[in-house]
């Protein structure tokens, strides 16, 4: 799996963060990010919810 962010779209609402914290946080100014090492998700089974509970889908996750 291959987990990414669209920086650009990001609007910081921190769902993902709160939906899996072992895979993403926060930066500085608040716009999500993966914590290094979780490009592929880290095995968590709630990144494809993360994706989902982004408001405005800047998440995505796709099958390599």
């Amino acid at each position: 799996m291959r987990v990414s962010i669209k920086k650009d779209v990001c609007i910081g609402a921190g769902q993902c963060a709160l939906t899996a914290p072992d895979v993403f946080t926060q930066d500085d100014d608040g716009f999500s990010e993966l914590l290094p090492g979780r490009e592929d998700g880290g095995g968590s089974p709630l990144v494809r919810e993360a994706g989902r509970a982004c408001p405005v889908q800047a998440i995505s996750v796709t099958e390599e």
